[in-house]
């Protein structure tokens, strides 16, 4: 009689149950490109939500194949063509089947008998990535679990390139400088490494949203009067509330004077150095000493998936440098192969297996299609709210995110934009977000998935002005 740990890993039972889950997640994949899906978020409150989680925990054991279909039920769909929120992508389906075979494989990757597969994979998709950058090849790189772990690791491989702190600790009051739109973790990156608000210098930006690059030099000299020490600046490709490519050359130009180290945060943008078309946002990029692009956003793997790479390989080394015994003899020694060496992590997944899976199912064109089609689409919907006198456009987009509003004359246009995205968010037939420009709030979409039609968009706006009326009555 087998054991319960016997049947637990009982290969009959895997196969029916992992057919079985298939066949769920073919379904959802049919139901909402067909429209017969017509809720994108099944929403509750929390408490709600809490509830019916908990009282199927009190159900005690069961059919799991039950706890699938309501994983499916009560998620957010972003497969479903009006998902235009967060900046996550649907994943491409053999992406998911990767992370089925790399769920069970289980291999780490610290250390290269551990990452056999993966290790190789990683450096392949980090040379890969260089490549199309523009770096030549003394560059390379890692993954890692999301934009913000890969920002911070890259401001410490900054901090390692410019100071000694990884042995003597903090002698002086480092600083980096930023675009008062970057992306958060940027700034939690530098407290974590202990820089303080002060050492967070925020440049103001233009009517666009880019960093002003002509106060450079000002917010420069301003720190160091104060005592501060520069040791590096960031450009945004792009930013995270509007989709606004910061000046990468200008930024470059600024970093080489005055030998700061120059970091391009692209985890949302920089994969249009996969676009002919788009690649002009990123000019200058060629010229950051490091750059993070995230997979799992417009590359459609499934998340995290992010891609640090350096400009010059040998960076990533210095940032951790610590004896290891057990996990490999020589801390100095500069083994690619040996990825806990250059990460946070030691046990890390491996994600490189998934998207590597999309490159041999699919090839580098469907990077390539799936930006130009949501960048081309992005443009789109502006037309589409510019042709309406109703709606306010906060600026031309360059991305596929778009901010608008819609206008009123009797009402105030934060609280009636704020009520409209609550309307939409608890009725669920779309999905998208708000974000605050200035003083004014202003409706956000993020149009991530590629089988989003501009019929769709049409019915957004259509949606919008309904509940506008509904909710100014």
């Amino acid at each position: 009689m087998e054991s319960p740990l016997q049947k637990a890993f009982s290969s009959d039972s895997f196969r029916q149950q992992a057919h079985t889950l298939v066949d769920l997640l073919a379904d959802y994949l049919e139901q909402v490109q067909s429209g017969s899906l017509e809720t994108v978020i099944p929403y509750k409150d929390p408490e709600e939500n809490l509830t019916f989680w908990q009282e199927d925990y009190e159900q005690g054991q069961g059919d799991v194949t039950e706890f699938f279909r309501k994983t499916i039920n009560h998620s957010i769909h972003l497969h479903h063509p009006r998902y235009m929120g967060h900046q996550v992508t649907p994943p491409v389906p053999v992406s998911a089947l990767a992370g089925m075979l790399t769920g069970l494989l289980n291999n780490g990757m610290a250390v290269y008998e551990m990452g056999l597969v993966s290790n190789p994979l990683e450096r392949i998709l980090s040379e890969l990535l260089a490549q199309k950058i523009g770096f030549d090849n003394h560059a390379n790189g890692l993954l890692t679990s999301g934009g913000t772990l890969a920002n911070l690791t890259a401001l410490l491989a900054a901090r390692a390139a410019k100071t000694d702190v990884w042995e003597n600790g903090n002698t002086e009051h480092l600083a980096v400088m930023v675009s008062e739109e970057a992306h958060y973790c940027i700034d939690r990156a530098a407290r974590i490494m202990g820089m303080g608000s002060e050492g967070i210098i925020k440049v103001p930006t233009n009517e666009r949203l880019q960093i002003r690059t002509n106060l450079l030099e000002q917010y420069y000299q301003e720190a160091t009067d104060k005592g501060l020490q520069v040791i590096a600046i960031v450009g945004s490709a792009c930013s995270t509330s509007t989709g606004s490519y910061d000046d990468l050359e200008a930024i470059a130009a600024f970093a080489q004077k005055h030998q700061l180290w120059f970091h391009a945060d692209g985890a949302h943008g920089g994969a249009v150095v996969f676009s002919d078309r788009y690649k002009h946002l990123i000019k200058g990029m060629n010229q950051a000493d490091s750059v993070v692009i995230d997979w799992h956003k417009m590359l459609m793997a499934p998340a995290l998936t992010t891609a640090l790479i350096f400009k010059r390989g040998d960076d990533a080394f210095k940032t951790f440098q610590q004896k290891a015994q057990y996990l490999w003899a020589n801390q100095h020694s500069k083994d690619w192969f040996n990825s806990g060496k250059r990460t946070f992590e030691c046990t890390k997944l491996m994600m490189s297996v998934k998207v590597y899976a999309i490159l041999k199912a699919h090839g580098e064109q469907i990077f390539t299609d799936n930006v130009e089609y949501l960048y081309d689409l992005g443009k789109t919907f502006a037309t589409l709210v510019k042709a309406r006198p109703n709606f306010e456009l906060a600026l031309e987009p360059e991305s596929n995110i778009v901010c608008f509003r819609l206008l009123h004359e009797s009402a105030s246009l934060n609280e009636l934009n704020a009520n409209i995205r609550k309307r939409i968010l608890e009725e669920g037939k779309f999905y998208i977000v708000q974000t605050t420009l200035g003083d004014k709030l202003y409706l956000r979409v993020s149009i991530m998935n590629p089988l989003t039609t501009e019929t769709d968009l049409v019915a957004l706006l259509d949606e919008v002005e309904r509940l506008g009326k509904v909710v100014a009555s």
